[in-house]
């Protein structure tokens, strides 16, 4: 047995018991998510399950980054969040709940909004990035320093019925700008959306996170997941790298 790696405890060996004995996982595949260091920018719909599960699953550093206070409508969706913590800054009260699910996390928060000025610096204390934002520009925003710094970046984005994820490996594929090159126009916001739906969304993106750490399957490079709740489909589309692309393109333009 290797002794590489960040050390297991008795109790976390016991934690992780059903995972340890899944092929491609064991002992070795553990120490790799523990070893892991995690962005994870929202902490609302989106973050609460990729959070969560990754949380329980014993990713050893996550970083989370929201700059919103919780208010009663938000809880309908986001689970890491209960009624006696309104107002209170949402990254805070993801921590209390992460570190109460697996006191092993180390839990950075960041209560700031992402700039183009802060983000290359928190995204480069983590090995990869988790896009549960709700908005374009903040998008923009990751896509372009996940791309500078060359880190991985988990897309995944909900609209009333529907969910969408992408995995994007700088260099190895498409970015978030060859999918949205600029904003759409005549954006309903708040976006609505049905509670459960980022749970599916944000689920789909902590399995891409675990796979990617441990090696595993097959990602969403260059390939689009479409989840339709109303029909209860999954399609893939196919998205190709943009030679026009603003950020990533031959010509690319920094307009942030």
């Amino acid at each position: 047995m290797s002794e590489t790696g960040p050390f297991l405890s008795e109790e976390e060996m016991q934690r992780y018991k059903r995972q340890l004995i899944l092929p491609g996982v064991g002992l070795e595949g553990q120490k790799k998510i523990k070893a892991a260091g995690i962005m994870i920018t929202g902490a609302g719909g989106l973050g609460s399950p990729v959070a969560y599960y990754l949380a329980a699953a014993g990713v050893g550093k996550m970083t989370v980054v929201d700059s919103d206070q919780l208010e009663t409508s938000n809880l309908n969706r986001q689970i890491l969040h209960n009624s006696d913590r309104i107002g209170m800054y949402k990254a805070e009260s993801a921590k209390r709940t992460i570190s109460s699910l697996n006191p092993e996390v180390e839990v950075k928060i960041c209560c700031d909004r992402l700039t183009p000025e802060n983000a290359v610096e928190l995204i480069g204390e983590n090995d990869l990035v988790v896009d549960c934002t709700d908005n374009f520009s903040t998008r923009f925003i990751l896509n372009e320093a996940c791309l500078s710094t060359k880190k991985p970046l988990f897309y995944g984005a909900v609209t009333g019925m529907e969910g969408q994820v992408m995995t994007i490996l700088p260099g190895a594929g498409p970015c978030y700008r060859c999918l949205y090159p600029e904003e759409p126009r005549n954006m309903v916001k708040p976006a609505p959306v049905i509670g459960v739906l980022p749970g599916v969304i944000g689920l789909i993106q902590a399995t891409q996170v675990l796979k990617y750490i441990l090696g595993l399957g097959d990602l969403l490079v260059g390939r689009l997941l479409v989840y339709d709740a109303m029909s209860m489909e999954l399609s893939g589309l196919p998205i190709k790298k943009s030679p026009r692309c603003p950020t990533c393109g031959s010509n690319p333009g920094r307009d942030f």
